[in-house]
């Protein structure tokens, strides 16, 4: 069984985009809740839904670390059975996308999208493990990064070895949310909107 499923958008749109959250926040975070909303606004069907743990902090109200990796895993492929991969794009914020990004060629889905890809911890280096699987990815991807993302900023990103597959395309001194400094002249829903517009563009052109 698929986990509960929450939708925004027209039901016969060309294309669904399937959204999990990041590590820390549900599915409808403001930051969740404005990219779904954005992309219906903008004719995309988006299915959002919670791993275990999260639904679980939801139901019980404690706070549950997340789930290990084959649990995420399988929740996604469930999601992706459910809604049938033949012209579904499916991704997230930072957790949630690297997750869908390790299952994504084996899916079969049309598209593959990360709202913050967490390339390493918070200033760290980076980890291997993170990107090996993104060396020869298939799946056409679109990774929506801030510049001074402290999981991987601008000065690091583009020397990593990432398949010809993946565009990044980089948000105006966003962090790992996208939200940019008050002295950059930015705000965080100018960023979000273009992230969401670039989304947007990238799913209906697949």
């Amino acid at each position: 069984m698929p986990p509960d499923l929450l939708f925004d958008g027209p039901v016969d749109a060309p294309v669904t985009i399937a959204l999990a959250h990041g590590a820390g926040a549900p599915m409808d975070s403001p930051f969740m809740a404005a990219f779904a909303q954005g992309l219906a606004a903008r004719g995309i069907r988006v299915a959002r839904f919670e791993f275990p743990y999260m639904a679980g902090r939801r139901a019980g109200g404690t706070k549950r670390p997340p789930d290990r990796g084959p649990v995420l895993v399988d929740t996604w492929m469930s999601v992706i059975n459910h809604l049938g991969p033949e012209r579904l794009v499916i991704g997230g914020k930072s957790m949630g996308g690297r997750i869908a990004s390790m299952v994504a060629d084996g899916a079969g889905v049309k598209g593959l999208v990360c709202l913050g890809y967490p390339f390493h911890g918070p200033g760290r280096a980076l980890k291997e493990d993170r990107i090996v699987h993104l060396r020869a990815l298939k799946t056409p991807a679109l990774i929506l990064q801030g510049t001074r993302d402290t999981m991987g900023t601008a000065d690091e990103v583009p020397d990593y070895p990432l398949s010809p597959a993946i565009r990044v395309h980089w948000l105006e001194d966003g962090d790992h949310g996208l939200k940019p400094r008050k002295k950059s002249g930015r705000s965080e829903a100018q960023n979000w909107d273009e992230a969401i517009g670039e989304l947007a563009a990238f799913a209906l052109g697949l």
